[in-house]
């Protein structure tokens, strides 16, 4: 029995470390894309701008991702925003608009 806990628990980290590793990065990565999108600077400094504002958002994600209660809520907050985020984008950028 306590076999089957402690394979259960290591599981568990291992999916929160996924969650915070790619699910971070994806969010991170959407949220970069949107604020180069919607920052009212030349497009050079916006990119700049978020891709530098990205290194904490990245951050906040890992930290939230191993601060919430389960691992279910963990990938559905990475997952949802990443999802509505990206879609933003999609039609904000010209391809989108059609």
């Amino acid at each position: 029995m306590k076999n089957a806990s402690m394979a259960r628990y290591r599981w568990l980290v291992a999916s929160r470390v996924l969650a915070a590793a790619l699910g971070g990065y994806a969010l991170t990565s959407a949220l970069t894309v949107l604020l180069s999108l919607v920052w009212p600077l030349p497009k050079s400094q916006a990119v700049l701008a978020a891709t530098m504002l990205s290194f904490t958002l990245y951050a906040v994600a890992v930290i939230w991702v191993f601060s919430v209660r389960s691992v279910t809520r963990a990938w559905l907050g990475m997952v949802i925003p990443t999802a509505v985020v990206a879609l933003l984008c999609w039609v904000l950028q010209s391809g989108g608009a059609a």
